[in-house]
């Protein structure tokens, strides 16, 4: 290693306990802040995270600690793997702890219901000392921690930050690309947790692959759409943080949102299935965040609507198809890359 880092993870989850255990094996010190003292004690004694990452034996030298100061002390990389509707208010606790010129590096793909700001927006807004990142592509944490061969983006405007996160985390199995577009690569997470519940409600309906590409590949196009008319560089959707995640997270059971999505094409209501998850999945909050921007900015979201329509206005799912079906047939690619 080229220099030797101090780094924290904030968010004792299954992505951030993967990623913390990376760390460790890659031989740095690093310590992983929870809540749970019964987590924390587990992580310390038996190197295991049960709840998140059952039978994933983790670094002996992996260290948690569910004191925020202590888990920050000494730090010059900070990982923040918090849910969305949780982010600000460990910012706010984290900021008096974080000194000047840290790297503050954002997983979590979401956005703030409240502000519609992303979560970068949102450190960036309540750690102004630091030097904010943002880190998204076709994670599944449990094949992450398995040692499954995967891929990130790092974005930043700050090059020092990317070659450092790449240098923290690059290994044989996880390949660490960096970009500069950090709206895109953060909205691109954000985004696609919503249309892997439309996948995961049309693969409950066993509508064959043909529909499921062709979701797939509107969804990509939605999104884009819409980020462009935000400001993001299409190009970012081309790459592992905009189709590389929504490929995963629109066919695999281990995305939370299309189990969400799953199960709702079974007939369950939300309640339900929120019940059964235990945690309410990020792409339920974006959808009701994307319904009503697309209608302040006119944004043509088909999918949104309708799965907007389906959640939370009692329509059917065969009727809200069949309208999508007849719906005004826009062009294939919908944002132009010529100035």
């Amino acid at each position: 290693m080229s220099q030797q880092h101090r780094v924290a993870v904030i968010g004792g989850g299954s992505f951030g306990t993967a990623i913390a255990n990376i760390v460790a094996d890659n031989g740095y010190p690093v310590c992983l802040w929870m809540r749970n003292t019964d987590r924390v004690e587990e992580v310390n004694s038996n190197h295991s995270n049960q709840d998140y990452l059952p039978d994933i034996p983790l670094n002996p030298a992996l260290r948690a600690s569910a004191d925020l100061a202590e888990a920050v002390s000494g730090c010059d990389v900070v990982f923040v793997s918090v849910p969305s509707k949780s982010c600000r208010e460990v910012a706010k606790q984290l900021s008096p702890l974080i000194a000047a010129g840290t790297m503050l590096i954002s997983t979590t793909k979401g956005i703030e219901s409240d502000s519609n700001q992303l979560m970068s927006e949102v450190l960036r807004e309540e750690i102004p000392q630091a030097r904010i990142g943002v880190m998204s592509g076709p994670n599944l944490a449990k094949e992450l921690a398995a040692r499954s061969i995967t891929g990130t983006v790092i974005a930043s405007e700050d090059e020092d930050l990317n070659a450092t996160i790449q240098d923290l985390l690059q290994c044989g199995y996880f390949r660490v690309y960096a970009g500069n577009d950090i709206y895109g690569v953060e909205l691109a997470g954000a985004l696609k947790n919503v249309y892997a519940i439309v996948a995961g409600l049309a693969a409950a309906l066993d509508v064959g692959y043909n529909t499921i590409s062709m979701l797939i590949t509107r969804s990509l196009a939605e999104m884009s759409r819409y980020a462009v008319t935000k400001g993001a560089d299409p190009l970012t959707f081309l790459g592992l943080a905009g189709v590389g995640d929504l490929f995963a997270t629109c066919t695999s059971p281990l995305s939370r949102n299309y189990r969400v999505g799953y199960a709702l094409g079974e007939g369950k209501n939300l309640d339900e299935v929120v019940a059964e998850l235990g945690q309410v999945a990020e792409g339920v909050n974006t959808l009701k965040l994307l319904k009503k921007q697309s209608e302040e900015l006119g944004i043509y979201m088909p999918l949104v609507n309708g799965l907007y329509d389906i959640i939370y206005n009692g329509r059917s799912i065969d009727e809200v198809i069949g309208n999508m079906m007849w719906a005004e047939q826009n062009r294939d690619v919908a944002f132009s890359l010529k100035a």
